[in-house]
């Protein structure tokens, strides 16, 4: 069987999973409603609950599990600071819960799952606001290389609109290559882009998978992705060393395609700079 074949065609299949296409832009889609108990927060650590209200109006309370979990939640705030990729509890009745770190300002919360029985996951998005003294970051400049402590990952690849493509993240510590990265959620790594304008959301996975005999433990990490638009672009890597989950940060711009290009009422020109971001889970 070519193992990378099916990869490629399992996630090109439904939108913010390897295709071009965002997703999370809505905050219902098939049928399927994300629901949350309350969207205004104070700032600092707060639980969040919400609820997958399914066609039959009900909280869904079951799942089909990717990449080890039945559901993933991701937290950015509008400017696309404070992100922050977690996994909620989910109790019997259907109410996930799950603890946030969260600043003033306007949030975009991310639900990425699939119901047992649908035939691809999705992803639903809703808006929430906290309450204090609002101050928004700038987008940070683009780069290709970003420090997180004794860390650095570079960035090598282009993301391209409309156009799948190969990004590829090397992972080093102290200037030694990492070759021991630790399976997290089922990967070496995992990428999430989020577009920068309205936040829509790529959850895209890399290529291979720990213990296939093909994907090395680092220091590269290999992703396919496709940008649905030209523009900027925020990218988080989440990869784990020696018990630790760390996350990346970058501000990319996709760029015309290569035959976009070839015609001359495309202005093509890229952006240059560098910048460096990153967070420790704990």
């Amino acid at each position: 069987m070519n193992h990378e074949a099916s990869h490629h065609s399992t996630h090109d299949a439904h939108a913010g999973h390897g295709s071009a296409v965002a997703g999370g832009l809505a905050v219902s889609e098939h049928g399927y409603t994300l629901e949350l108990n309350s969207v205004i927060f104070t700032g600092g650590a707060q639980p969040v609950s919400f609820r997958i209200i399914g066609p039959d109006g009900h909280a869904v309370n079951a799942f089909t599990p990717s990449h080890a979990k039945e559901l993933h939640f991701i937290a950015v705030r509008r400017d696309t600071t404070g992100f922050q990729h977690v996994h909620p509890v989910m109790d019997a009745a259907g109410t996930w819960s799950v603890e946030l770190e969260l600043t003033p300002g306007d949030w975009r919360f991310f639900a990425d799952f699939q119901p047992t029985g649908h035939t691809s996951p999705m992803t639903l998005g809703i808006d929430a606001s906290v309450a204090g003294h609002y101050e928004p970051q700038s987008l940070p400049d683009t780069g290709r290389s970003a420090e997180l402590g004794p860390y650095t990952v570079n960035l090598d690849g282009e993301l391209l609109p409309g156009q799948a493509s190969d990004l590829t993240l090397t992972i080093s510590r102290n200037g030694e290559p990492v070759t021991d990265l630790e399976p997290y959620l089922a990967a070496y790594g995992h990428l999430v882009a989020l577009r920068v304008g309205d936040l829509g959301y790529l959850h895209i996975h890399p290529e291979g998978e720990p213990a296939d005999g093909n994907t090395a433990a680092g220091p590269e990490i290999v992703f396919m992705a496709a940008a649905p638009s030209p523009g900027f672009y925020r990218l988080f890597l989440d990869f784990q060393h020696e018990g630790v989950v760390r996350t990346a940060e970058f501000t990319v711009h996709a760029g015309a395609t290569a035959q976009q290009a070839s015609q001359p009422d495309h202005d093509a020109a890229g952006h240059t700079g560098h910048s460096h971001h990153g967070h420790q889970h704990h």
